[in-house]
């Protein structure tokens, strides 16, 4: 036998653990440059899916006709802190600005991008600033509201222009629900009350009076409610216990006040793996005043250094996808307890902060929190995504932290100029997976191995939609190595496969203001289609949605 014979089949041997295919084949492979017949043998073992680089395979199979739990729409929710340049010049930029569009000051050009995003609920004020925030300072004539100092970021002036009549005519600009959270670490029972019926109280009341006499009739009719934010640090460095007490004593008094649909409250919860946090509050607080819980994790390699949003090795880049892919097994635990007082899951798991987190951009403030946004946070975002999809039985809302100029933003802005992040072409590629029905998925990858360290390669999240139409999404987190991947449809026989790419020639590329569309999707032809087996061919660091009908 020849010798690339014998390398082919040994290949063929390690491919399918064949221990005895022939006795003639020799110890060690020896690969001579081959002849046009073993060319022509190379191209049909390609053809049958054999790999000559590596023996291990992607595969993946999605039930199509399994699908129970539905991937809410909120899970896509966003977050906007009195944070840097967030709010003022993100958002908002005045109504007397004659430089920049905008619809009684807020930016045109972003409320555009995030209507094509879809958002489905943005939380405001905060955040840590939540816990510092009277509301009522941010209600009436603006010449006559009263400034305060953000200690928390950057201890620059407020001047409370943008305010809750502000916001909330905002996310009706934005066809977005509104997540209000109540400041409970420096605030009163009585003033949260107020708030609520300020919002939500149709007429008949001094708060439902007092709206109307700042130029708002109408009940804005606010589901969402957060009862004070991370009690455990800048909410009030409170313990569990303590914090169970004080949720139960607002939630007793927080009624619906006419609202037509029921107050969603959502406790202060854990901090990544305070596990014991969720223990506590699922155990001491009835859960007839507890619509949700709690959960925040961001992606940090490390609190003291968190290393460059641009200027990263490959090594930091998979430290921040091990905090990412963390967020798996943070679901799962926080989920098991959240079971054990609550197994018919009636009780929201709400990651209402997520993210990367890294060193501000030089020669800015760094209570600003200003980043900018590679191909790694578009990556980090795909990942987190097929996460939440996964356990969309528990978790029904998410938070990405933030939505303009703060860490993880889908939207950066400069004066009058607007670009759109990575970040944002992830979610806007997602957007398909909102309210359609989650569909189980089982995997098997390749590692992506740094050093003595690996992470699984690939992941995949599947649903269905409404109209019967299945959306796969996949992410290849290797930055080195493409990786194919075959999955197996079953209870569908589609005819067709379409979709877009998100990928970059490297992964520390980004969009700037010079060069705004260095990284956007493009139309993806990496997909085949045969009966109900879908083959992918995924560039390395790419995020990758298909639409099968």
């Amino acid at each position: 036998m020849l010798d690339f014979e014998c390398w082919i089949v040994q290949c063929i041997r390690k491919q399918f653990n064949i221990q005895n295919l022939t006795s003639e084949i020799p110890q060690r492979p020896i690969i001579p440059t081959p002849s046009p017949t073993m060319k022509k043998t190379i191209a049909a073992l390609a053809i049958a899916g054999l790999s000559f680089q590596t023996y291990a395979q992607n595969s993946a199979t999605v039930y199509a006709d399994s699908g129970k739990a539905v991937i809410s729409k909120h899970i896509y929710g966003h977050f906007a802190e009195h944070l840097g340049a967030c709010i003022y010049g993100g958002l908002y930029v005045g109504e007397n600005n004659t430089k920049i569009p905008n619809t009684a000051g807020v930016r045109n050009d972003v409320v555009d991008a995030l209507k094509k995003l879809k958002i489905p609920n943005l939380r405001w004020p905060g955040g840590c600033f939540a816990d510092t925030y009277h509301w009522k300072d941010g209600i009436g004539p603006k010449s006559q509201r009263p400034s305060m100092i953000n200690a928390w970021w950057g201890g620059v002036t407020e001047d409370n222009s943008f305010g809750t009549h502000d916001f909330l005519n905002m996310c009706k600009l934005l066809g977005t629900e509104p997540y209000l959270a109540g400041n409970v670490g420096s605030g009163t029972v009585k003033e949260l009350v107020d708030w609520t019926q300020y919002v939500n109280h149709d007429a008949g009341s001094p708060m439902a009076n007092l709206r109307k006499a700042n130029g708002q009739d109408k009940a804005w009719g606010v589901k969402f409610w957060g009862v004070g934010n991370e009690a455990w640090g800048c909410g009030g460095n409170m313990r569990p216990e303590y914090y169970a007490n004080i949720y139960r004593q607002y939630a007793t008094f927080m009624t619906d006040w006419g609202n037509s649909s029921k107050l969603f409250r959502i406790a202060s919860g854990a901090n990544s793996k305070d596990y014991h946090w969720t223990e506590v509050l699922m155990r001491d607080i009835p859960h007839n005043m507890l619509e949700g819980v709690a959960l925040h994790h961001y992606s940090v390699i490390n609190w003291d250094k968190k290393g460059s949003a641009t200027d990263f090795s490959e090594s930091l880049y998979f430290k921040t996808m091990q905090e990412a892919l963390f967020m798996d097994e943070l679901i799962q635990k926080h989920s098991a307890i959240m079971d054990k007082y609550d197994p018919k899951k009636k009780v929201a798991l709400i990651v209402d902060e997520w993210g990367g987190w890294y060193e501000v951009e030089p020669n800015t403030n760094p209570g600003f929190l200003f980043q900018q946004n590679t191909m790694r946070d578009a990556v980090l975002a795909g990942a987190t995504l097929n996460i939440f999809h996964k356990h969309s039985d528990r978790v029904r809302m998410a938070n990405l932290a933030q939505i303009v100029n703060v860490l993880q933003s889908v939207i950066l802005t400069k004066e009058e100029k607007m670009i759109l992040t990575p970040t944002y072409h992830v979610m806007e590629m997602y957007n398909v997976h909102q309210d359609a029905t989650n569909l189980p998925v089982e995997i098997k990858t390749n590692d992506y191995v740094v050093g003595s360290e690996k992470l699984p390669a690939v992941s995949v999240s599947a649903s269905k939609d409404k109209a019967g139409v299945i959306h796969v999404s996949l992410t290849n987190i290797d930055i080195n190595k493409g990786q194919e991947i075959s999955i197996n449809i079953k209870g569908l026989k589609a005819k067709t496969v379409s979709g877009r790419v998100l990928t970059a020639a490297k992964v520390q590329d980004f969009n700037s203001f010079d060069n705004p569309n260095k990284i956007t999707p493009t139309a993806f032809k990496g997909a085949t289609l045969a009966g109900d087996v879908l083959k992918v061919s995924l560039p390395a660091t790419s995020v990758v949605v298909l639409e099968l009908k």
